[in-house]
Formats: C-alpha cells, structure tokens, sequence
C-alpha cells in the first residue's frame, strides 16, 4: 500500500501545490489531509483521474476532536474505492466549530446524499448545495448533535449504572 501512497500523493501534490497538508499510511490504507477549501476538488480529481479512478465513494463520516485546535476540532473523511484496482484511500478535512460548511458532493456520487444528510444530523454539518439537508434519522425537534462528543455517555442521573460496570 505504500506505493499507492507515493502515486496519489505525487499526483495531489503536483496537482494541489500546497493543498495536501499531511500524509501517512494507516495500517493498510493511506490517509491524505487536504484544505477545507479544497476538498471537493480533490475528491473529483481523485474519481476523475484515468489512473487513480476512485469512482466510489464507500464511506462519509463526520469527525469530532475537541482536544484538537480551535480551527481542527471538527472533520470529515471520506474513503473512495477503485473496485477494478482494489485501491482504497482516505481523505479527511477539517474545520472549526464557526465554520462547519463544506460543499455538497451529490452532484459527484448519488451515494453522498444520504450519507451528507446523516452526518448533518448527528454532526451539524452544513453541506452547502445540498438538495434536501435536513435530519433523517433523528427527530426533527432535536436543537443538538448527538454525537457531538460535548455529551456525556450516559444518563448522569441513574443510579443502577456506574462507569465500573463499564471498565471505566
């Protein structure tokens, strides 16, 4: 894997001069972190290009590090698939809690609608140009993100579990 590392990496940096902030080869698959302003042309690159051919987008997950920096507390990966090649990448983004918004992608996959929709209602994401952003699997009278790691595990106030019963 660490010769797709060098070919995507190559690529992206003669493509996105000063674009690609960091990389790293994570137990068998590479990671790519690249500018928020630039992510939703890296992944069209990324599906475009002859060689590369990341035609798939296999998964969309929203990220929360609050022990991060003010401007990296929040993140999205996105993992592509070339299913011909059986190459696989990831490429994550982030942001700060002021500025969640990020380009839709559902122009690029149909398979991003859905996936965009759910990390806006367990996140807060704002997809910019998205069709129908709005909650789809929790209820709309909600005013919070739930997986926003600003909220404890379980409920403070019952007495018949205790974080010993969990290893904690």
């Amino acid at each position: 894997m660490s010769e797709l590392l060098d070919i995507v990496k190559d690529k992206l940096q003669q493509r996105f001069d000063g674009g690609l902030l960091a990389y790293e080869l994570q137990y068998d698959i590479p990671v790519f972190i690249v500018k928020k302003d630039l992510i939703k042309e890296v992944l069209v690159f990324l599906k475009e290009d002859k060689e590369l051919n990341f035609h798939f987008l296999t998964t969309l997950c929203g990220l929360h590090y609050p022990e991060n920096l003010q401007d990296k507390e929040f993140g999205l990966m996105y993992q592509l698939h070339n299913m011909p090649k059986n190459w696989r990448v990831r490429i994550k983004t982030f942001m700060s809690r002021e500025d969640m918004n990020v380009p839709t992608l559902t122009d690029v996959w149909k398979t991003a609608n859905w996936m965009e929709r759910q990390e806006y209602d367990f996140f807060g994401f704002n997809f910019i140009g998205h069709p129908n952003l709005r909650r789809i699997l929790n209820m709309d009278e909600m005013n919070y993100f739930p997986m926003r790691k600003e909220y404890p595990l379980e409920d403070l106030q019952r007495e018949d579990k205790n974080d010993k019963m969990f290893g904690r």
